[in-house]
This record gives structure tokens, sequence and C-alpha cells, in this order.
């Protein structure tokens, strides 16, 4: 489920029923906090860069391709430094930080360019179309701040979407 508890699933045309696994999103501290209710079968698959020790706990994988690359989480990391040293608080910044590096667009370019992230996201779309429930886990509590894992979900949507 995500932050606000949506899962998402392609349908069938014809009864609206779901085709395939559903697909839903949420951040690693609820998991923790058992602050989201996910089905047994979930599998949790973490989309992060760089984790943490304690972050291989609450997933059961992590697909480092489908984590932003470097150089956009460095340049992204250094603007909302920047912006908390100006006073601005910290989804304040964070956010503010993600329109001045224009993370989103990029991250989306990175999805399309990255022969790593794009078979990733090959793979997941046959494990979701196999009907294998999948939750994308990041960091980000997206109640309050932007996270790539959102972008990824509607990534991952609509492919499912133009596949059916």
């Amino acid at each position: 489920m995500s932050d606000t508890g949506d899962a998402g699933g392609s349908a069938d045309a014809a009864d609206g029923a779901p085709v395939g696994g559903l697909l839903s999103d949420t951040y690693v501290a609820a998991l923790q906090h058992d602050l989201v209710e996910l089905p047994p079968e979930t599998t949790r698959i973490g989309v992060v860069r760089d984790p943490t020790p304690w972050f291989h706990g609450s997933v059961d994988e992590n697909l480092q391709p489908l984590g932003p690359p470097r150089d956009l989480l460095d340049e992204t990391k250094q603007a909302e430094t920047d912006l908390k040293r100006r006073g601005i608080c910290d989804e304040e910044a964070h956010n503010a930080a993600w329109e001045e590096t224009d993370f989103a667009s990029r991250y989306r370019a990175h999805l399309q360019s990255s022969d790593a992230a794009g078979d990733a996201v090959d793979d997941l779309l046959a494990r979701l179309d196999s009907g294998e429930s999948i939750a994308l886990v990041c960091f980000e509590n997206t109640s309050n701040k932007r996270c790539h894992r959102t972008i990824l979900h509607d990534h991952l949507e609509a492919e499912r979407r133009q596949d059916g």
C-alpha cells in the first residue's frame, strides 16, 4: 500500500477485476513500525541506490538500478543542504531541492535511458503480469516529502496499461 493506503493494479476491461499482481509503494519506517498493512504474499522490493544495512531487514530484495542515479542524488542532497543552511525546514528544503534540480524529469529520463533500470522495470512488469504482488519501498514518507518511488510506481502502471 502506498503512504496513503492506495494500491494499484491493472484492471480487466470487461469487468474491472484486477489482472496480474497488485503494485503498491510505501516507506521503510512504515514497515518497521507497522504503519502499513501489506498482504502477506506481497514481495517488498527496495528501490534504493545506497541501502543502509538495516534497510535490507525490511525488504525481500533491493533493485539498486531503480534508485536515482548517483549524480542526481548528490546534486539534490547538496541543494537540500544549502536550503537548510538558509533556514528552510527539512520537508520544504527536500521538496524545493527536487524542483531546483529538476529531479522528477531527470529520474524519468533515467528510467528510459539506463539499460539496467530498463531491465529492472521489465523484470518487475513480468513479475506483476505473472500475478506477483509487489510493494516498492524507499525511505521517504510521501505525505511530507517527494520520493522517486512514486514516479516509478506511476511509470510501471503506465507500462501495464500500455501493454494491457
